[in-house]
């Protein structure tokens, strides 16, 4: 019996990668920050899939509800073997405007939350356990403007991602970093207003869809993963081709 805890799991990227672990024969636990009704939905597909389910909910910019997410997982399920970094948030904007609330809690949300999650699953992850981070593609191409501040705390998941592999790899824990593209969710569909543009940067004209990052986080996890560590693959459809 496998357990994974998903931050951000109520929905888009984060209900798609609970459900796929959930077919693949974990238990999961999800966090959420206020879609409560959503992430019980999430926690139903999970049971529905014959396995347990737990939702927690969590503000990924509070370091000790992460560590207390960690905490409850395994206090539920006895173990914890896989924990995803999923939450974030899209701050978007021209450079002039951001200001300093925004950068520290951007921040707060992508870097020292993945380092917070990592460090609080460490004490619990056995040998093969896996640590698998959700970065973005703009952390290696920013193709249009607005996007700075975004770009900038995806892309230091790269350093922690590749530390996390050389910390941990001697006890058999595996360390990943997923860069999706533009997904089709409700936080950026593919029929929004810029999703014509988005598309026009991509090798295969067209969206991912959540189920693509699943599948791929999926792999990661799995016995397929077992030698993959310190890595970043992008699930893009070749916009950084």
């Amino acid at each position: 019996m496998r357990v994974a805890l998903v931050t951000g799991g109520s929905r888009g990227i984060g209900a798609a990668i609970a459900r796929r672990l959930a077919a693949d024969g974990f238990d999961v636990a999800i966090t959420y920050a206020s879609a409560a009704g959503r992430a019980a939905q999430v926690v139903a597909d999970v049971e529905a899939a014959g396995r347990r389910g737990l939702s927690l909910r969590a503000e990924a910019a509070r370091a000790e509800d992460l560590v207390a997410a960690v905490e409850d997982t395994v206090a539920a399920f006895g173990r914890l073997d896989v924990v995803v970094s999923n939450a974030g948030i899209a701050p978007y904007g021209p450079l002039e405007d951001v200001t300093l609330d925004e950068v520290d809690r951007t921040l707060a949300v992508h870097a020292r939350a993945a380092f917070v999650l990592a460090q609080a699953a460490a004490k619990h992850l056995p040998e093969g356990g896996r640590i698998v981070t959700i970065g973005s593609s703009l952390a290696e191409r920013v193709p249009y403007p607005g996007w700075t501040l975004y770009a900038m705390s995806k892309s230091a998941l790269s350093g922690l991602t590749k530390g996390l592999a050389r910390d941990l790899g001697p006890r058999g824990i595996t360390a990943n970093l997923v860069h999706p593209g533009s997904t089709d969710t409700e936080m950026n569909p593919a029929d929004g207003p810029d999703a014509d543009d988005e598309r026009s940067y991509t090798a295969l004209g067209r969206y991912c869809d959540p189920g693509d990052i699943a599948a791929t986080v999926s792999h990661l996890v799995g016995e397929g993963g077992r030698s993959i560590t310190g890595a970043a693959i992008a699930v893009d459809a070749g916009v950084t081709a």
